[in-house]
C-alpha cells in the first residue's frame, strides 16, 4: 500500500472526525474529554495549522482516503518552546499497516527540519503496548511514568509515561 503524508486542510476534518470519536470515546488511549463537540475536537486537532511552528498531517492511501492524522506542535510556549509535541490517530481500519510509524517518521523529520532540539510526548498511556513499542522503535525513551494518571475503562487507573526523544 502506497501511503503519502501530507498536510491537512479544512477539507480534510470530516475523514478524521469518524476515527477521532471513536479513538476518544473508547477513553484507552487518550486524555481527551470523550464529550468533545465535533466543533470542540476540530477546533483542537485542527488548530496547530495556526500556530508559526505547528502543523497537521493525514496519512493517505492512493485513493485519497485519510488513514490517519497527527498534529505536532512546540511542547510548551517560551523556553520551552524548543521541544517539540504530537499527538497521533489512525482509523481503526488502518491500524497494523506502518501508517503510526509513518506519521510519526515524518513528524520526526518536520521537528528536525523546524530546530526543535527534542520531542516529548506528555502523556501515553502505559497500557497501550502498540504505541509505547512502536515511539521506543523510533528513539524514543519512558523519562517517567505518572502512576494512575489514567483512568482506563475496563483495567482502572493506570499510569502515564512521558516519553522523550532527542533530535540531532
Amino acid at each position: 500500500m502506497t501511503v503519502q503524508i501530507r498536510t491537512a486542510t479544512a477539507a480534510d476534518w470530516p475523514a478524521i472526525w469518524p476515527f477521532f470519536h471513536e479513538i476518544v470515546t473508547a477513553r484507552e488511549t487518550y486524555t481527551y474529554d470523550p464529550h468533545l463537540t465535533e466543533e470542540e475536537a476540530r477546533a483542537m486537532w485542527m488548530s496547530p495549522l495556526e500556530l508559526p511552528l505547528g502543523r497537521t498531517t493525514v496519512a493517505v492511501d492512493a485513493d485519497g482516503t485519510v488513514l490517519g492524522s497527527a498534529n505536532m506542535y512546540p511542547n510548551r510556549p517560551g523556553p520551552g518552546a524548543h521541544v517539540a509535541s504530537a499527538s497521533f490517530m489512525v482509523d481503526g481500519k488502518a491500524r497494523g499497516m506502518g501508517v503510526g510509524r509513518l506519521l510519526c517518521e515524518d513528524m520526526i523529520a518536520w521537528a528536525g527540519e523546524s530546530g526543535f532540539r527534542s520531542i516529548q510526548f506528555n502523556a501515553v498511556v502505559e497500557t497501550n503496548e502498540p504505541a509505547v513499542h512502536l515511539w521506543q522503535s523510533l528513539g524514543f525513551r519512558i523519562a517517567g511514568t505518572v502512576p494512575e494518571a489514567f483512568d482506563h475503562p475496563t483495567l482502572g487507573y493506570v499510569g502515564l509515561h512521558v516519553m522523550y526523544r532527542p533530535l540531532p
